[in-house]
């Protein structure tokens, strides 16, 4: 009965998100930016708080400092010179914050600041960015639904028990023919223009990145023993613990983007 509440608080809260996620994609502009500003944010905030830190202080605070600099320079149309301060400042923490807590700070400037200006520049390319972010949230979307069911009713070996223990081979599987299955559909229905088997290897590629970032999230929760990222989320944990696969595949897609050339969709890459 518990797993069957915990399924109904997640599925209601996914039902109010996911649209509300899937109409800042549609409508773009202030829309989207302010949502990735917004996410940007908590997710800043959240990757301090695991990390046994605090934004309110040094040297917490130049973790949401820099990664929302260097988003806001990719909002102002620069976004090499967001990336260069997102290096900068990801290095500048680690050399001014001491110990290991400071390693994995300054690592938050870099993987959270990365992550939101490839997204934001995913969306601005024109009506393609459309198109290719909704095709990125719903291939990671299907990875991480499929995971969980296939894993949940087909059980079997665990995948990883050290780092995640409720993680199973057939949960991995099903995510990625979720993510495979899924992507193929979405690809065709927003325009298609390539074969199906070049878009299952896009949606391939994107599911596993999007596993290993889950996989990625888990072990840093198990270093920092801690069961969710926050509560912000009810059902689902944080923002990171929604978002883990996002900000791993995010950066992939928009490198796919960038080698298919402004105005083309990550699937028709080749």
């Amino acid at each position: 009965m518990a797993q069957l509440a915990d399924l109904r608080t997640r599925v209601l809260t996914a039902s109010i998100i996911a649209p509300a996620a899937l109409l800042c994609i549609w409508w773009g502009g202030a829309w989207w930016s302010g949502l990735m500003l917004l996410c940007v944010a908590g997710l800043a905030w959240e990757w301090v708080r695991l990390c046994g830190g605090a934004v309110t202080r040094l040297p917490g605070a130049w973790v949401p400092a820099f990664a929302l600099l260097g988003a806001g320079l990719a909002l102002a149309g620069w976004p090499w010179a967001g990336l260069i301060v997102v290096l900068l400042g990801a290095g500048l923490v680690h050399r001014l914050a001491a110990g290991l807590p400071g390693f994995w700070l300054a690592f938050g400037v870099f993987y959270i600041g990365v992550a939101g200006i490839a997204l934001l520049e995913l969306r601005h390319d024109g009506a393609a960015g459309r198109g290719n972010v909704i095709f990125l949230f719903l291939v990671v979307w299907a990875s991480d639904i499929g995971a969980y069911f296939t894993g949940r009713f087909l059980g079997g070996p665990k995948l990883a028990p050290a780092i995640s223990p409720n993680k199973t081979w057939s949960g991995a599987l099903g995510g990625v023919l979720g993510a495979m299955l899924v992507g193929v559909a979405a690809a065709l229905a927003l325009g298609g223009g390539s074969s199906i088997m070049a878009i299952a290897a896009v949606a391939l590629v994107l599911g596993l990145a999007s596993q290993s970032g889950d996989m990625f999230e888990s072990w840093m929760k198990r270093r920092f023993g801690v069961k969710d990222s926050s509560a912000l989320l009810p059902g689902h944990g944080g923002l990171l613990d929604r978002l883990d696969g996002v900000l791993a595949a995010a950066p992939l897609a928009a490198l796919i983007g960038l080698a298919a050339g402004p105005g083309m969709h990550v699937w028709r890459w080749v």
